[in-house]
């Protein structure tokens, strides 16, 4: 079994013992993301990839942080805390992100075996970028210093 497989039941049982319902219900809605996501990859009784998981993960996290701005814009501070909880819950299960000196010399790298020179290249950048750092770089950070560097 997978370690997010693993951290997810643990999670969900430590959130069982402490009642903590929003946790548990953030883990439970994570598990049924990660079933869909392997029924639409065609087998439902095959295991994602740790890298495919955490994809789950962020987009889970990126559908609460949608809900929090429509619940802000909508006057509903309570429900936009609720979600917030359940982006903490959710971001333990996620490696640590890449600081910009970290992501810097593999820019140099990509760059420099690519041949890019111009804004032209990015989209070749970025897909080698996100591949080297397996996610573990937020895509706004890429996008910036590639097309800083790029320009």
């Amino acid at each position: 079994m997978n370690t997010i497989y693993n951290q997810i039941t643990a999670g969900m049982k430590a959130a069982m013992l402490g009642k903590d319902t929003v946790t548990l219900g953030a883990l439970r809605s994570l598990k049924a993301a990660l079933q869909n996501a392997q029924v639409a990859k065609g087998n439902a009784h095959e295991l994602l990839s740790d890298n495919e998981a955490q994809n789950v993960v962020r987009k889970q996290i990126k559908q609460r942080e949608d809900a929090i701005a429509m619940y802000e814009k909508a006057g509903r501070p309570e429900l936009a805390e609720k979600e917030q909880a359940e982006i903490k819950a959710l971001a333990v299960l996620l490696p640590a992100e890449m600081t910009e000196a970290e992501v810097l010399p593999i820019l140099e790298a990509v760059i420099a075996e690519l041949g890019a020179t111009s804004k032209k290249d990015m989209g070749r950048v970025m897909k080698e970028m996100q591949a080297r750092t397996a996610g573990a770089a937020p895509g706004k950070l890429l996008s910036k210093l590639v097309g800083s560097r790029l320009a």
